[in-house]
Order: C-alpha cells, then sequence, then structure tokens
C-alpha cells in the first residue's frame, strides 16, 4: 500500500477515537438551546399573539453568547461543590450547565407566554445563560481531551452534532408541535408545551455523554506554574495575608493571566493573530445577513430555500466539516487555514454567478452546496487554529475571548450591508463580499511564515 493511502487511512482512523465520537453527542447537546431561544421561540410568540417589537426584543437574550468570555474565568478556575471531587472540573461544568437547560426548558414548556410572558422570558434567560455555560466548558474539555492533530476531527464532529441539533430544535420542534392534536384554535399553548417538553428531554443526550467520558488531563507548564507562584509572591511582598493573599492570587490567575499567558507566548506575534481571528470568517459574516432577502429578491420560495438549506446546505456544511478534519491531519492545519480561507471567498462570487441566472432552484443548490462545503472546511481548520492558540492552564477564558474578536468586526461590518446592496447592487456586494477575503489570505500567510521561525 503506497505511503499516500497509509496516510489517508490513518487520517480516517481519527474519527473512531472514543472522544472523537463523544463529541458528537456532546456538539449535539450544545447545538440544541440556541434555536429554542432565538427562532423557534419566536415563532411560537408569535403564534400566542406577542406583538412583534416585543419579539425583536426578546431576541437579545441571544447576548448571552457574545458575553460570555465575563464569566469563563469561573468556569475555568472555579472548583464546584461536590461535582468537581467525583467529575473533575470540566464535566462538573457541563453536567451542571446541561441539566439547568433541561430544567429551564421543561420551565418554558410549562409556561404559557400568552398568560405569562415575564416568566417566558426569564427561563428563555435562563437556557441561554446556562447554554453559553455549557459552550465555554466544552470547548475547554475539546481543547484538552486531545493532541492539536485530533483537533480537526474534534472540531468536524462537534459540527456535524452542532448541526443536527439545529435542525431538530427548528423544524423537528416545529414538527412536534404540529403534529400534536389540536384543538383547532389558531392558539394551542398544548402543542409547544409538548414540543419544548421532548427538547428538553434530549438534553440527556448531552447528560449521558458527561457521564460516560473520561476528565481530560490538564497539560500545565513549569512555566506557567512558576509564573503564578511568582504572582503570588507579589502580593505576599505587598503585605497581603490569609483570604485576602488567596483572593487576588485567584483572581490574579483567573483573569489577568490569561491575557499576561497569550502575550508573553506570542509577543509581537500577538497582534498578527488577534488580526487574523477578527477577520477570517468575515467574507462569510458580511455575505451571510443579506443571503434571504437575495433568496427573495430571485423569486425563491420559503419552501425552496428552506428545502434547498436544510437538505443540501446541511449535508455540505457536515461533509466540509469532515473533509476539514481530514485535510488537517493530512496537510497541516495551516495549509487547510489557508485552502479554506481560499474557497470561503471563492464561493461568494458564486452568487454573483446565481445573480444572473435568476430563479433557477438547480443554481440554487449548486451554489448553497458549494458555499456550505467550503464553510464546513474553513470551520474546522479555525476552529483547530484557536484551540492550538491556548494554554491548557486557560482554555475555557482564552477560547472564550478568541470567539468575541472573532464576530466584533465582521458583525459590524455587517450592518452596513443592506446600504451596500441598495447603492450598488447585489452583483457588485457579493464581488465585495469575496474581495474582503483577500486580506485574510495575506494574514494566514503571514503568521504561515511566523510559525516556521
Amino acid at each position: 500500500m503506497s505511503n499516500a493511502a497509509t496516510n489517508w487511512q490513518t487520517a480516517f482512523k481519527a474519527y473512531s477515537h472514543p472522544r472523537v465520537i463523544g463529541m458528537l453527542f456532546l456538539g449535539f447537546s450544545a447545538g440544541l438551546p440556541l434555536l429554542l431561544v432565538l427562532g423557534t421561540l419566536s415563532f411560537w410568540l408569535s403564534e400566542a399573539g406577542i406583538a412583534r417589537a416585543t419579539i425583536g426584543h426578546l431576541s437579545w437574550v441571544g447576548l448571552a453568547y457574545g458575553v460570555k468570555f465575563l464569566w469563563s474565568p469561573l468556569v475555568d478556575r472555579l472548583n464546584l461543590p461536590i461535582l468537581t471531587a467525583r467529575l473533575g472540573r470540566r464535566r462538573a461544568w457541563l453536567l451542571l450547565s446541561q441539566v439547568c437547560i433541561a430544567a429551564a426548558l421543561l420551565g418554558m414548556a410549562n409556561n404559557d407566554p400568552a398568560l405569562n410572558l415575564t416568566h417566558t422570558v426569564f427561563f428563555a434567560l435562563a437556557v441561554a445563560f446556562a447554554s453559553a455555560t455549557q459552550d465555554i466548558a466544552l470547548d475547554a474539555y475539546r481543547i484538552e481531551a486531545v493532541e492539536i492533530e485530533m483537533q480537526g476531527a474534534m472540531a468536524a464532529t462537534y459540527q456535524a452534532g452542532y448541526r443536527i441539533a439545529m435542525i431538530t430544535a427548528g423544524a423537528g420542534a416545529l414538527w412536534i408541535a404540529a403534529s400534536v392534536a389540536s384543538s383547532g384554535a389558531h392558539y394551542d399553548f398544548h402543542q409547544w408545551q409538548v414540543a419544548y417538553a421532548v427538547m428538553a428531554g434530549l438534553m440527556c443526550v448531552g447528560i449521558f455523554t458527561t457521564l460516560m467520558i473520561r476528565e481530560p488531563e490538564r497539560k500545565i507548564s513549569k512555566l506557567t506554574a512558576d509564573n503564578e507562584a511568582h504572582a503570588r509572591e507579589k502580593f505576599a511582598a505587598l503585605g497581603l495575608t490569609g483570604t485576602l493573599l488567596d483572593v487576588a492570587t485567584w483572581l490574579h490567575a483567573a483573569v489577568l493571566s490569561p491575557f499576561i499567558d497569550f502575550i508573553r507566548r506570542f509577543k509581537w506575534q500577538a497582534a498578527l493573530i488577534l488580526a487574523l481571528i477578527a477577520v477570517y470568517r468575515i467574507s462569510d459574516v458580511v455575505m451571510g445577513v443579506m443571503s434571504n432577502p437575495f433568496y427573495q429578491e430571485m423569486g425563491f420560495t420559503k419552501d425552496e430555500v428552506a428545502t434547498v438549506s436544510k437538505v443540501y446546505g446541511v449535508v455540505m456544511t457536515i461533509a466540509g466539516a469532515g473533509l476539514g478534519g481530514l485535510l488537517i491531519i493530512r496537510i497541516g492545519m495551516m495549509r487547510t487555514l489557508m485552502l479554506g480561507a481560499v474557497l470561503s471567498a471563492a464561493t461568494n462570487l458564486l452568487f454573483v454567478w446565481l445573480a444572473g441566472h435568476g430563479h433557477d432552484v438547480g443554481a440554487l443548490v449548486f451554489t448553497i452546496s458549494a458555499d456550505n462545503l467550503a464553510g464546513g472546511i474553513a470551520s474546522s481548520a479555525f476552529v483547530a487554529y484557536l484551540s492550538s492558540l491556548t494554554n491548557q492552564a486557560y482554555s475555557a477564558t482564552q477560547y472564550a475571548l478568541f470567539t468575541s474578536v472573532m464576530l466584533l468586526l465582521p458583525k459590524f461590518i455587517a450592518g452596513f450591508s443592506g446600504e451596500f446592496v441598495d447603492a450598488y447592487g447585489w452583483a457588485n456586494f457579493f464581488t465585495g463580499t469575496a474581495m474582503l477575503g483577500v486580506p485574510v489570505l495575506l494574514l494566514v500567510w503571514l503568521a504561515m511564515r511566523s510559525q516556521k521561525r
């Protein structure tokens, strides 16, 4: 057998690793709550007769995912009574957050927003914050559970589980609600009660997985341990003693050390890395905001867009994520990162081609499939890259910070996308989003050169 075939066999073998398989189910647990407090909840509230303005305001519960870095130091460093001693810190936080999500979903299921909207908001906020906490703990677990070479496979199976969960929480929840016998009225609370109770039950997938997996071994370097010990000595020299000394040392290690460690390890390259993180997904994020209005203007129906995006789109995203994991093992993380950047920008040009075709379902299938395949490859590479940057002593905090930086600039620029389309048209808009990917290629190339040095 040739070396190339052997290398590909080795790459495929990564997906049989127990922790990689487990990540599929943990990804499902992570993806399930998101739509249940956003898109699916909006559908429920609309049917319940809640005003559109109020529904729009309630979408702010999703901000919990954007500010999760604020409490990530607690997840990184705080031991939970009883649970941490029995399960370990990562599994303890995973289990606590998953149980809280399930309980809050049951709370939503047993509360009619048409009668008491305040309680629905309270439970939705509880789901969002518990879900964001689960994300923090899960990212830390994924980083610590396997070596860097396996991060691509972990990212791929995580994304596959996440996508399956989003279909379940979106189309699946609506299907369950529709299948429950209705009283005949326009709004029947019992239908939504059953749908959300089933979703709460599905959180058992994550709970059982957390109980079955093993706690990862954290590899904390001697340099990191020495730096934290030196900080304690400095506080002691300032006259702090007892509980005050312990609190100051803990806060320094949990809150300040993740930043100091990142700058200390990468020095001037830290600026390059942060710039790359800030813009790597910019083409997809900016383009994605205007995709649905574009489909509508091209004459595609809701059913056509939903079918293509939920069938071909999801399948190709999962396939792209899996291929990305294989490529990371086969050709390396940085080359796969470059390939993902090239494909993400290039596939945006397919939307220029689609704009010229107008209402052509075949062209829509090809465009969405290619775009999602590229997005899957890029996502796997990017998650693996972010994971490689973290210090396992601060994995939860540093990764939460990276993901926040990742969204800030793209989300800000995306806010002007509608005005750009109004001024210059669809073809120029999609061409412009592809051109936004050019600086990304330069930054990836510079990162590759600095890594070789």
